[in-house]
């Protein structure tokens, strides 16, 4: 099955914040096609300063489109104007980046949380995904909080944006993630994982039992402890062969952190993507 890769705007939020109109071409001096924002304040900007008119006038004049967004949602949310916002971009999706977990309670509650937002996103001709960190492959009374989600979840209501590097930096198999979640995981990110981070797991770094909240995931926010993709430790031919197989339709390259700066950063891993889904 076809499978195409594009750029989660994350990677580039500095370079956004400063020259949004120069970035978003350099962007496209590169070769990416479709884009992924992540879309804060509001919803009121949507690439550094730039408004969703501003945004895809520029996106458009320079042959890109917007596949889905990054958007943090709750019950409070304005769903009609995220609908709003998305049939502006040209989005068909919204992609809720990460959430929190203390215990098994609360994480089949927000499970029910989920399927509202989905079923909110429905009503609107919208697809809706969770996006994982690693503090999903906790364990919590004997199931990891990943498969409490799946299983208290909709597959028609909600899919999973499958982030192959923190599934294994959370002590899991990507690939056999990928087959467990089958048709509700059709986009995916990726980055790369270097050599020289020991313990990958990072549970082997703040225990099983921790209790992980934003202050947890700061710790792992680290240039060192990430690598463009292609120039690490992933076996991404077998990630891309299955993400082929179980339909992923789209993989976002994702760089959380970089010592390069953020273009030359993305231009690395375009190159890399490039060679690596065409072998």
């Amino acid at each position: 099955m076809s499978l195409d890769f594009g750029l989660q705007l994350y990677s580039v939020r500095a370079a956004l914040q400063d020259d949004a109109d120069g970035t978003l071409e350099k962007i496209a001096e590169i070769g990416y096609k479709h884009l992924q924002p992540a879309v804060h304040r509001g919803l009121a900007q949507v690439a550094g300063p730039l408004t969703a008119r501003e945004f895809k006038r520029r996106v458009d004049e320079l042959g890109m489109d917007v596949q889905s967004i990054h958007a943090m949602v709750d019950d409070q949310t304005d769903w009609d104007r995220m609908a709003a916002l998305n049939q502006e971009l040209g989005s068909s999706a919204v992609v809720l980046p990460i959430a929190f977990f203390v215990d098994r309670p609360g994480t089949v509650e927000f499970a029910g949380a989920l399927n509202r937002y989905g079923e909110r996103c429905r009503k609107a001709g919208l697809r809706f995904y969770y996006h994982n960190h690693f503090h999903e492959f906790q364990v919590l009374d004997g199931q990891t909080v990943m498969d409490l989600l799946i299983q208290n979840t909709d597959p028609d209501l909600v899919g999973i944006e499958l982030d192959t590097y923190w599934v294994a930096r959370g002590g899991a198999n990507p690939r056999e993630w990928l087959m467990k979640l089958g048709d509700r995981c059709d986009l995916t990110h990726q980055k790369d994982l270097p050599a020289a981070v020991q313990p990958a797991n990072v549970f082997d770094v703040f225990g099983q039992d921790a209790r992980f909240t934003i202050q947890e995931l700061l710790q792992t926010q680290q240039p060192e402890l990430f690598a463009e993709v292609g120039e690490g430790t992933m076996d991404l031919k077998a990630l891309f062969a299955t993400m082929r197989e179980v339909g992923v339709k789209y993989v976002f390259v994702e760089q959380d952190m970089t010592a390069r700066g953020e273009i030359e950063s993305v231009r690395i891993s375009y190159q890399n993507m490039v060679d690596l889904l065409h072998q």
